[in-house]
C-alpha cells in the first residue's frame, strides 16, 4: 500500500486496538520469526517449549518489546516491506497511552454499563489483545482439526470461524503464510478476505497472484 494508506491504518489500529495497540512493524517481525521458527526454540510463542499459557504470553511480550525498542536486530528476512512510523509508534505503545485508554474503557462502564456484572468484562476490554493472541497461539496450536500435515503443531480451531473472523484457520494460514485468504475448504470463510478484495478493488492495496490463491 501506499505511504499514505500505511499511516492510515496505523492510526485505524492505534484507535481500534486502544490499550492493546501493537505497532504494526514489530508485530509484523514477530509474526514472521512466528513463521519461520514454528515451535522451535526460537519460536516467540510456542506451546511446545512454555508450561502454560501465561508464561508463553509473557515471554512473547518481552520478544516484541525487545524488538519494538531495537533491543533485539531482526534477521534481514523479516525486514521486507515491514511498514515503520517510529514517532508515531513511541506514542501509541507508551505507557501513559495504555493508562488513558484504559481510563477512557472504564469511564465508558461508568457511564453506560447496565449491570454491575458487565464491569467483569472490563479487563478483558483492556487486554484484548493479549487475550487474543493468547487463544491463537496457545490454543490453535494445540486444538482443532488439520487439513495439512506440517512439521509443526499447528491447527484449525474451529470449521466455521466466526469468532476470529477467519484466524483460527491457523493450520491453513501456516500452509500458505503469503495467503490473504486463510480458508482453504469450502466451509471455511474467512470474512477478512473479503474485505482484502474489496480494498484491492479500490485500490487501497495491492494483491500479487500468490495473495490470493487458495
Amino acid at each position: 500500500m501506499s505511504k499514505f494508506w500505511e499511516r492510515f491504518f496505523y492510526l485505524f489500529a492505534y484507535i481500534t486496538q486502544g490499550s492493546s495497540y501493537l505497532s504494526p512493524r514489530a508485530y509484523a517481525i514477530l509474526h514472521r520469526m512466528h513463521h519461520a521458527y514454528t515451535d522451535t526454540e526460537k519460536d516467540p510463542h510456542s506451546p511446545k517449549y512454555f508450561s502454560n499459557l501465561f508464561v508463553m504470553m509473557w515471554h512473547t511480550k518481552n520478544v516484541y518489546s525487545a524488538i519494538l525498542s531495537n533491543k533485539i536486530k531482526p534477521e534481514q528476512q523479516f525486514l521486507k516491506n515491514v511498514p515503520d512510523w517510529p514517532a508515531f509508534d513511541k506514542i501509541a505503545s507508551s505507557g501513559i497511552s495504555k493508562i488513558l485508554w484504559a481510563f477512557a474503557y472504564a469511564t465508558f462502564y461508568i457511564a453506560y454499563a447496565s449491570s454491575p456484572w458487565l464491569f467483569l468484562l472490563l479487563p478483558l476490554t483492556i487486554t484484548m489483545g493479549p487475550l487474543h493472541g493468547a487463544i491463537i497461539n496457545w490454543f490453535a496450536h494445540k486444538y482443532g482439526y488439520v487439513n495439512f500435515k506440517q512439521k509443526n503443531t499447528s491447527k484449525n480451531l474451529m470449521p466455521v470461524d466466526v469468532f476470529m473472523m477467519g484466524e483460527g484457520y491457523h493450520n491453513d494460514h501456516h500452509q500458505y503464510p503469503s495467503n490473504a485468504n486463510f480458508g482453504v475448504r469450502w466451509f471455511e470463510i474467512d470474512p477478512v478476505y473479503y474485505i482484502i478484495l474489496l480494498f484491492s478493488k479500490i485500490h487501497i492495496v495491492t494483491l500479487t497472484p500468490h495473495n490470493t490463491s487458495a
